[in-house]
């Protein structure tokens, strides 16, 4: 009879912590926004960051907040014997709390590391050319996102696209969309959305913009979207989040729909953000 009530109570307990964690995480979190944000890192974003002016002052406090949290749950690793400076962190950080603006109360769940190289790593790959052929490959990386943890980067090239800020290029925010897109545990292109209904209304808009940048690629025609996109599904989602922060201009003009679906999604409308 003890044993079964003390059972029960073990029970219990776990079954309120299930419930009461995402109440005492969220409390946590909206703590450490509530901080007061260090002059030093609002100045290393200011230098590092040419989008961060160019925010709304409440954009601006939004993204300090996301900052703090994200450096409080985020690990950062130096490999390759680089070691990693404050710098390192609070420019990647900002650059990656850009995609939470729109306030979704997440802040990258399945990510706790994030590793950095000096410049570009290079990594083995087995590739299966048809079935009795294997190639061993040594392919050169700047950035990717794994599914299970890890986001890794080349912190040479978060220093040139922080740099050339409108070029379309940003490993950061393409890494990091790959993140929005693997909550669910899949790279394809989707990202977890508000409703149902979105699903299909961002299906018909994604593989039509998709369909585009291919057969643009295939006859050699320019895009305002780097080619990179016509890769797959999950590429395209990831140059196309790339292509809204840093040529919005130039992707509405172009590609109306798809940046009326982006800026939906995102809840931003970057194209008021002037960086001179």
């Amino acid at each position: 009879m003890v044993q079964a009530i003390i059972v029960f109570i073990l029970i219990g307990l776990v079954i309120a912590g299930i419930l009461l964690s995402p109440i005492l995480i969220k409390y946590h979190r909206n703590r450490i926004q509530k901080r007061q944000f260090p002059e030093l890192w609002n100045a290393t974003i200011e230098n590092n960051l040419p989008i961060y002016l160019q925010l709304s002052p409440a954009e601006r406090r939004r993204i300090q907040g996301h900052i703090q949290v994200f450096l409080s749950e985020k690990q950062f690793i130096g490999c390759r014997g680089l070691e990693v400076t404050e710098e390192m962190k609070i420019t990647i950080s900002a650059v990656a709390c850009l995609l939470l603006l729109n306030e979704r109360g997440k802040y990258f769940p399945k990510l706790r590391s994030i590793l950095i190289y000096p410049s570009t790593y290079f990594v083995d790959q087995t590739v299966n050319l048809d079935n009795y052929i294997v190639e061993e490959r040594r392919d050169a990386r700047l950035g990717e996102s794994w599914t299970k943890d890890q986001v890794i980067l080349s912190w040479q090239q978060v220093q040139s696209d922080t740099q050339n800020w409108r070029d379309g290029h940003n490993v950061v925010l393409h890494e990091f969309a790959h993140q929005l897109d693997q909550e669910d545990g899949k790279a394809e292109g989707v990202p977890i959305l508000p409703h149902h209904s979105d699903y299909a209304i961002w299906s018909r808009v994604m593989t039509t913009a998709y369909q585009q940048l291919c057969n643009d690629v295939q006859q050699g025609i320019t895009t305002v979207m780097d080619s990179y996109g016509a890769t797959s599904p999950a590429e395209f989602f990831a140059v196309v989040t790339e292509t809204f922060f840093e040529k919005p201009q130039q992707l509405h003009q172009n590609h109306p729909v798809l940046y009326d679906l982006l800026q939906k999604y995102y809840q931003l409308d970057p194209k008021k953000w002037v960086v001179r």
